[in-house]
């Protein structure tokens, strides 16, 4: 695989760099052996592979991890990296004792270029309702805790990454009808929990539940500057829905704003998990009509407000992010060709 240059795009050959001053394409989650001739090398990793089988579905998949390394690699494709792994467990942990997490994360820290930027899922610990945990979604005690996040994980990770550190995903979970909290009754919890946090304008809140994405909720991100995530997700309205509720409007005080494209409407996790593994080829059944449409759209409005806009594709929203990655910056490209011709005539 050839050494691309800096900033080097070429989305055919999967260099993503340099797409545009305000839009950034990157993945959710790297080190997919999936990923072997698109992102990594063919012979670089050989023997230091490792195989890991997961349960999904009452089915045992099998599917091959690169080493922590790789994600050298990784940025001379992409510039920008969400890292889940840190959702589920903090990097501190209460007697501020380093976690598996914080080596983990430290390891990355290590391989990263003065231009690569991470962006962190908060340990859901914080901000699950209801997380699951031994096949149960049993009530949060740690829920909101502010005390938490600010010293198990904010602190450590500033530390860790420094300018490296793009920002923070506060990721929710659905909530069923029959445990579902009013919008004014989040907003509430949402204005103590961000008043309570250490002053950073790289908060990034992800809701799950439709009825959640209103003014109340939206009023509480405005004040406190905090980033509405965006997400391509089973049970939310699509992408253009979601930016017409927002009314066209931003709130994150460092001036970015995620998308995350995560799975097809209507589609479980593990059911959209068990259609894309082993991760290597585009499903095409799997691709929503509109999504690449409607993510270029949501991007065009961001960019116009200045924003700076991080898309982050995950494997099962159509199987192999690099090549949904592909459509999108070829979407991306065609789009601003036709308004440049648009404005000259």
């Amino acid at each position: 695989m050839d050494e691309p240059q800096a900033d080097q795009l070429d989305p055919d050959r999967f260099y993503f760099r340099g797409l545009h001053p305000g839009v950034f394409l990157g993945t959710a989650s790297d080190r997919y052996g999936g990923w072997i001739g698109q992102i990594y090398s063919e012979d670089r990793y050989r023997g230091r592979i490792e195989r890991r089988s997961r349960r999904i579905g009452g089915e045992i998949l099998v599917s091959e991890v690169l080493p922590v390394a790789s994600v050298r690699e990784y940025f001379r494709h992409f510039p920008v990296l969400e890292l889940d792994f840190t959702f589920y467990g903090p990097l501190l942990d209460r007697t501020g004792q380093p976690t598996k997490t914080h080596q983990t994360l430290a390891a990355y820290a290590r391989y990263l270029g003065a231009d690569d930027r991470v962006w962190l899922k908060a340990p859901q610990a914080v901000f699950a309702r209801r997380p699951w945990r031994g096949g149960r979604y049993p009530d949060n005690p740690d829920y909101l805790d502010a005390e938490l996040f600010s010293r198990g994980f904010h602190a450590p990770a500033v530390e860790l990454l420094g300018p490296a550190l793009q920002g923070f995903i506060f990721e929710q979970e659905y909530q069923k009808a029959a445990e579902r909290v009013a919008a004014s009754r989040m907003a509430d919890d949402l204005a103590e929990f961000f008043r309570r946090l250490p002053a950073d304008e790289r908060y990034h809140v992800e809701l799950r539940t439709e009825s959640l994405l209103a003014e109340p909720v939206f009023a509480v991100l405005a004040r406190h500057r905090v980033g509405l995530v965006f997400s391509h997700w089973t049970w939310l309205p699509s992408l253009r829905r979601q930016l017409h509720r927002t009314g066209g409007r931003f709130w994150s005080g460092a001036g970015d704003t995620v998308v995350r494209l995560l799975t097809p409407p209507q589609m479980r996790y593990q059911d959209a998990f068990k259609m894309a593994h082993p991760f290597n080829r585009l499903r095409p059944d799997m691709l929503a009509p509109d999504l690449i449409a409607d993510t270029v759209a949501l991007a065009e409005a961001a960019v116009a407000t200045g924003q700076r806009v991080h898309i982050m594709v995950n494997n099962r929203a159509a199987g192999n992010a690099p090549i949904l990655a592909r459509r999108l910056a070829a979407a991306w490209i065609a789009r601003q060709r036709e308004a440049e011709r648009a404005a000259h005539g």
